[in-house]
């Protein structure tokens, strides 16, 4: 690995662990598929719902949206204390849709690629691989989800998520 890489590396792990918001993953995310792929697009919006347990989120086709399962997180900064952890699941969650959102639909295809984003900007040995590599689900494996059932709550948008360099008309 060479030097500018290892920096690389470094930097995108910094970030994450510091990250305070989703606004400031999203950043991460954005920034490391540009750095791995050379794509971008801007002028995106989060909203948190409480969807199925085994939908993490979901991106619907031909807008600018992404949903976030807001009941799928909690749960996961409920069993586990790590806001490392944590940050590594919505980063691998956002990264996800955020490439269906660049055009990429095939989901075998997209996992692909979220694993190669991950070990290029984080290296092999981070969660953030590792939740790649064994899916989002693997951090709830011995949890007991069976009677899990959250009430529904109204969509929340997430204020803040997308710095708009420009106005937007």
């Amino acid at each position: 690995m060479s030097e500018d890489t290892s920096s690389e590396i470094d930097k995108f792990r910094v970030r994450l662990e510091n990250a305070k918001s989703y606004g400031e993953i999203w950043e991460i995310v954005k920034d490391s598929v540009e750095f791995s792929l050379h794509k971008r697009r801007g002028a995106m919006m989060l909203f948190l719902d409480d969807l199925p347990i085994q939908l993490g989120a979901y991106h619907p086709i031909g807008t600018n949206n992404i949903v976030l399962n807001r009941t799928l997180v909690q749960i996961v900064e409920a069993a586990i204390s790590s806001k490392r952890v944590v940050n590594a699941l919505i980063y691998n969650l956002l990264v996800h849709e955020y490439l269906h959102a660049l055009g990429e639909y095939s989901e075998i295809e997209v996992r692909r690629m979220v694993y190669a984003i991950a070990q290029k900007c984080f290296g092999q040995s981070h969660v953030v691989t590792t939740i790649a590599e064994k899916t989002p689900w693997a951090l709830l494996k011995g949890i007991p989800l069976e009677g899990v059932s959250a009430p529904k709550r109204v969509i929340e948008i997430v204020r803040d998520f997308e710095k708009a360099d420009e106005y937007i008309v």
